[in-house]
This record gives C-alpha cells, sequence and structure tokens, in this order.
C-alpha cells in the first residue's frame, strides 16, 4: 500500500509542476504592464492574470482528473464532495503584483479529505518552484531546510500587511514581539514562506487568510522543519491565520500574540 501511495505522491508532484508552470505562462505575460485592475465585493483587486492563470490550472485538473475537486480563489468550487480537492490562488499578493513587485507567487494545493498533502509555492519570474509533502521540501528539486533560531533576538520578522494586524489582531502584543526581534519586514504575502522554508527568514504571520491563501504553506513549512499554526497556536487546517517559525521560538511567539 506504501509504494502506491508513493507512487500517487509522485504522480500529483509532477502535475502540480505542470499547473506550476502553465499558470506562470499567463501570469508573465502581464508582469509589468498596464494590466487593468477590477475591484471585487471583498474590496481586493483582480486582474485578468488572476483568472486566467487560474483558468488554464482549472482546465487542466478537468482533463486530468475529473472525479477531483477545485477550490479557486478566483471562481466557485467545484465538485466539493471529492476525495482528493485542489486549493488555487493564481497570484497570492496581486497588489505587489500590479505594482511590479517580485514578491508574489502562485500558490497549488492538493488535499485528501480535508489535509492538505502537497503544497506549491511558484515564483513565475524568478523560476523558483517550493514543493513541499510535509515530509519534505524543495525548490527546484533541491532540498531545502528551515535555520535553527533559538532567541527572538536574533530573528527575522516578516508580515504581508501590518495593517490587518491591527484590524484582525492585537497590535499591541505585535509591536511587543517586533521589538524582541532583530529585524522586521513587511515584504510577505506567499514569498515571506518560500523564504522562511529556505532559511532567511525566521517567523512569517498572517493575521488573516483564507482556505486558498493557507493550504499549501502548511505541507511546505513543515517539509522545511519549520512549525505552522493559526494564531493561537491550533490547528492551522482549521484556522483563519498563521504563525509560521522555524520551529525553536514557536511557542514562545504564540505566547506573545
Amino acid at each position: 500500500m506504501k509504494g502506491l501511495e508513493e507512487i500517487f505522491v509522485k504522480e500529483f508532484k509532477e502535475f502540480a509542476c505542470l499547473l506550476a508552470e502553465s499558470s506562470a505562462e499567463i501570469i508573465r505575460q502581464y508582469f509589468r504592464t498596464a494590466v487593468p485592475v477590477e475591484t471585487k465585493a471583498d474590496d481586493s483587486p483582480v486582474t485578468i492574470a488572476d483568472k486566467k492563470a487560474e483558468e488554464v490550472m482549472r482546465e487542466l485538473i478537468m482533463k486530468q482528473y475529473p472525479e477531483h475537486g477545485i477550490c479557486g480563489e478566483e471562481f466557485e468550487q467545484h465538485n466539493p464532495v471529492a476525495d482528493y480537492t485542489w486549493v488555487l490562488d493564481p497570484i497570492d499578493g496581486t497588489l505587489n503584483f500590479i505594482c511590479g513587485g517580485w514578491n508574489f507567487g502562485t500558490l497549488i494545493a492538493l488535499m485528501k479529505g480535508e489535509q492538505p498533502i502537497l503544497g506549491v509555492i511558484h515564483q513565475p519570474i524568478l523560476n523558483e518552484l517550493l514543493l513541499g509533502t510535509n515530509d519534505e521540501t524543495t525548490l527546484n528539486d533541491k532540498k531545502v531546510k528551515v535555520r535553527p533560531c533559538r532567541n527572538l533576538s536574533d530573528a527575522v520578522l516578516m508580515t504581508s500587511d501590518p495593517f490587518l494586524i491591527d484590524k484582525y489582531q492585537n497590535n499591541e502584543r505585535f509591536e511587543h514581539l517586533r521589538r524582541q526581534v532583530k529585524l522586521y519586514r513587511s515584504w510577505g504575502d506567499c514569498y515571506g514562506y518560500l523564504l522562511l522554508a529556505l532559511g532567511f527568514v525566521d517567523i512569517m504571520i498572517d493575521p488573516i487568510m483564507n482556505l486558498w491563501d493557507l493550504m499549501a504553506l502548511i505541507p511546505v513549512v513543515r517539509g522545511a522543519g519549520g512549525t505552522i499554526s493559526d494564531y493561537h497556536g491550533n490547528d492551522p487546517v482549521k484556522g483563519t491565520s498563521i504563525i509560521a517559525t522555524s520551529g525553536d521560538i514557536h511557542e514562545e511567539v504564540v505566547r506573545i500574540l
């Protein structure tokens, strides 16, 4: 049975890479162009690049795995009772993409039941493909690991949007954490988790998350040896916020926040 599972994982990994590259071909066409920006009902921005990138991934999934489900940011859920579900965020960090910045990426997760078994963070401009399976994480097929960090005074902290912390969590506690770390930056979005998995960042925080924002991050962080939870230290799969760390300082970060 284990051998069969390994075959399936290998097949799904290869297919996830195909999804990433197919969406990247769309995204690259619109990067640093005067792409029109629409505002969705939740006041978040969306572009034709977001929509077309998700469309091409959906088409590939429905052709290759018609029995699988799809949950994406830009379109309605497909086959919600499926055993396997692909969770898609075509451009995580759309604001950065619109502004011509490189700190955005495509998030792809595969869930078996309620658990993410595979996650991808793909930066299409830098050609960086981070793939995690909970057991290991690779960057362009090379294994990566978080770096050891045992003291907050040595830690690099990142967030996606500091204004959201004040809106959704306790900003005073966050400021207490920020004053204790060595360095703080707000580059964030999915690229912050990529940097964490590569060992350049020690703490990455998002105070509010949707399903498509977070599912791919879980196998990536865990596979790189990091720790990931919601803001209260609970199971991130059921959460709507994220704290990801290199591990040793995780409980302390949760306690402070």
